[in-house]
């Protein structure tokens, strides 16, 4: 009731386009949005470290620095493009899906560019190329992502169909997730080493697929909502960072975030070392890929359930605890084989995908709250400052990623490794992800404050300022 309540007045408070009812065509464009953006993100977050310590022959403590000086200037990007975003004027197509288009070209074209290497040329060139080729797509990538991530918040203005569009995006995820880990495998390593024209072939096919996927966003989404003009220019910086300060389901989310994507990447990077050195096969990545995706697919048709009866808040915290007690009974096993070790871990995988699927709803309450504190609608400002969180937890965990794995004696001249090296690179796939996924169920419990009750009464209040402001 409150949630119709809430629709309808917001209409009143913020501008609607005259157009086509919102339906299953935005839900699949908004689906085709994160597709794309992860053909590339995951392609880069799962295998780039190992195309430049195998292929490129840098040590992988120089590759976690790199990492480190790209992420954290991609983050302070994200910022800057959605500020910038945020005092345009929305044209004919909308605000967001524009830029969408326009950058998603040259995105992709940087993408593969990062996976050429040409013959001949000395250590240090190849290290700057790397460098270089990095930074520039982790730039173009804000440029595309950001506008992407925001859009959702003008697609409709109905809180429980924003829940419907988190869940699409994540299962647009999730597809690209299956492609990449099942036939990335299968495509890049050649007798279980990695192959530089392989990882080149791989990087056009993916380049290709991604830029179908924008365009599918761009035709398929449609924006409805905008801000009125003279809301647009009452946004202030200082208003907003006033704001921000006061937002403790911001802070909280940010830092729980933040958290799990610095965890996401290092497990991302160490899966490879895992399958390829501790399980001496790189293969069994694909079927890896295949079971645990489809541990998150089978949680899917349960999310909007399980919300409605309990809340975001507290199936996200459950689905943590899970994966903290799986991961952590995998440390105590060294002895599994690489089957045993896949099917395990889909059950913490299947815990873990309920905060996947919910947390971009967990970014709609959070640019809610920063209404209800600012009284002023900044969905690109406050959206590129959760992706800032995120882009800073990628920049540590590729340092961390790089760092561990050189810590743990990981030589990619030897043809077989080390016994302190394997046991460290299982221990970085287990005892880690266990220990982290238990701090974010800890940080979901006692710092994130918008359980489901909460949440209802941060719409009503909504509700009753919109009220208040349409009735002045």
């Amino acid at each position: 009731m409150s949630n119709m309540v809430i629709h309808n007045v917001s209409e009143t408070k913020i501008n609607a386009k005259a157009s086509r009812p919102f339906g299953v065509r935005d839900k699949l464009g908004y689906l085709f949005g994160d597709f794309g953006n992860d053909f590339f993100f995951i392609l880069v977050s799962s295998f780039l470290m190992v195309y430049y310590t195998d292929i490129f022959k840098i040590h992988a403590a120089t590759i976690g620095l790199v990492f480190v000086i790209a992420r954290l200037w991609d983050a302070v990007a994200d910022v800057v493009w959605g500020r910038f975003i945020d005092t345009r004027k929305a044209g004919i197509q909308g605000k967001f899906r524009p830029w969408i288009f326009r950058m998603s070209f040259p995105l992709v074209l940087s993408g593969i560019l990062m996976f050429v290497k040409i013959p001949g040329m000395s250590d240090g060139f190849y290290m700057a190329y790397a460098f270089v080729t990095y930074l520039v797509w982790g730039t173009l990538y804000s440029t595309v992502n950001i506008p992407y991530g925001s859009m959702a918040s003008v697609i409709t203005s109905d809180s429980v169909e924003r829940t419907t569009l988190s869940t699409f995006r994540t299962m647009g995820a999730m597809l690209a997730s299956l492609i990449i880990n099942v036939v990335g495998p299968l495509i890049l390593f050649v007798n279980n080493k990695a192959d530089s024209n392989r990882f080149m072939l791989a990087a056009i096919i993916f380049g290709i697929l991604s830029i179908a996927c924008y365009m599918a966003c761009y035709k398929l989404s449609t924006e409805r909502i905008t801000i009125p003009e003279t809301q647009r220019n009452k946004i202030q910086l200082r208003t907003t960072l006033k704001g921000m300060l006061k937002n403790r389901p911001l802070i909280s989310i940010l830092i729980a975030s933040l958290t799990f994507m610095m965890l996401s990447m290092l497990v991302g990077a160490v899966n490879v070392y895992l399958f390829k050195n501790y399980f001496g096969s790189a293969s069994m990545l694909s079927m890896a890929g295949l079971i645990q995706t489809a541990a998150v697919f089978i949680a899917i048709p349960f999310v909007k359930s399980l919300v409605y009866k309990f809340g975001k808040k507290e199936i996200a915290a459950a689905g943590m605890l899970l994966s903290a007690v799986v991961y952590l009974t995998l440390y105590f096993l060294p002895s599994l084989t690489a089957w045993q070790f896949v099917i395990i871990s889909a059950v913490g995988m299947f815990g873990f995908a309920f905060f996947n699927l919910v947390v971009w709803a967990f970014v709609t309450d959070v640019i809610d709250y920063q209404e209800y504190v600012t009284g002023m609608r900044e969905d690109g400002t406050v959206y590129s400052v959760y992706s800032f969180a995120r882009k800073v937890g990628q920049a540590l965990a590729g340092g961390i990623g790089g760092v561990a794995i050189g810590s743990v004696g990981y030589d990619a001249a030897r043809s077989v490794q080390s016994k302190e090296a394997l046991d460290g690179i299982y221990t970085l796939a287990t005892l880690v992800p266990g220990i982290v996924y238990l701090i974010i169920f800890i940080i979901i419990i006692f710092l994130y404050p918008l359980n489901k009750q909460r949440t209802s009464q941060l719409a009503e209040h909504l509700n009753e300022m919109r009220l208040s402001s349409g009735g002045k």
